[in-house]
């Protein structure tokens, strides 16, 4: 392959598969963080002292949770800074709200329970720069393709969502749904989909909710069962490869996950390529 091109543009030339890529968690904590960041911001690097220790107490005692710094583009960085903090399992979603005077007022909260609830969607495009070229340069893009369409408490740009090659990935939460490889024509309308519980499985990473062999599960039986709304179809029970789910008119869909080896493909900018794991699935 030749390495004078990106990895994004590698990915898709590979025929890499976008499905069953999605990052885990369950539990989602946004931080506005003006400014560039730098390139890991993972344990809240740049925070107040109390703040960060807050926020990485917080991580170990939430399982399964992330934490990504969010900016808006113009918005005022004197201002009042925002937060929310989002529940993104499988069948329970919710996203509150919390207002923050200053980054120093992390330390005072207590995270599993600040803010107020709200109906709000958060959609995320990642567009973490000092991270990868490709999230800077795509995500950049699609994140100005949205801003008319959304409201500005609505639409951030986030740091490194995983999976660079991917990009632009775009993350609608609380339904939990990521999307990968959307363009600046194709992302207005995958979006306002998403935002209405609707899954566009040639874009769809998975479901946040779930593992990557789960998510494979998945993936089958909504493309077996022509099954694009989040509400058709929740999880029964899972152990590894093995998945059961229910669908909206009661009936249960077994699935069985392999784990296979993909193409050799760099995972981000910059990187040695490497053999990409892949997981695909099939009704049992």
């Amino acid at each position: 392959m030749n390495a004078s091109f990106r990895c994004s543009e590698l990915s898709e030339q590979s025929g890499e598969p976008l499905g069953a890529t999605a990052t885990h968690a369950e539990h989602w904590l946004l931080l506005e963080m003006p400014g560039t960041w730098p390139r890991d911001v993972t344990d809240g690097v740049g925070l107040p002292d109390a703040s960060r220790a807050a926020v990485r107490a917080w991580l170990e005692r939430t399982p399964s949770s992330r934490m990504l710094y969010v900016r808006r583009p113009g918005r005022d960085r004197a201002g009042t800074r925002l937060a929310f903090v989002v529940r993104a399992s499988d069948e329970t979603t919710e996203v509150r709200r919390i207002e923050l005077s200053s980054p120093e007022r992390l330390a005072d909260l207590d995270l599993s329970r600040a803010g107020e609830v709200t109906p709000a969607h958060v959609v995320l495009i990642c567009g973490h720069g000092t991270r990868d070229t490709c999230c800077a340069v795509r995500g950049t893009a699609v994140h100005a393709a949205l801003a008319s369409h959304l409201g500005p408490d609505q639409l951030w740009i986030s740091s490194h969502q995983g999976g660079h090659r991917f990009a632009a990935n775009v993350l609608v939460l609380p339904a939990g749904i990521h999307l990968g490889r959307l363009t600046p024509d194709t992302a207005p309308h995958l979006v306002a989909r998403a935002l209405v519980g609707e899954i566009d499985l040639e874009h769809y990473r998975g479901r946040t909710a779930y593992p990557r062999a789960v998510q494979a599960g998945e993936r089958a039986v909504r493309a077996a069962e022509g099954l694009d709304a989040v509400s058709d179809l929740h999880v029964v029970w899972a152990d590894g490869e093995r998945a059961r789910f229910r669908s909206r008119d009661g009936r249960e869909h077994a699935t069985v996950a392999t784990r296979i080896d993909g193409p050799t493909v760099p995972p981000s900018c910059g990187a040695e390529a490497e053999t990409q794991i892949v997981f695909t699935a099939r009704l049992a």
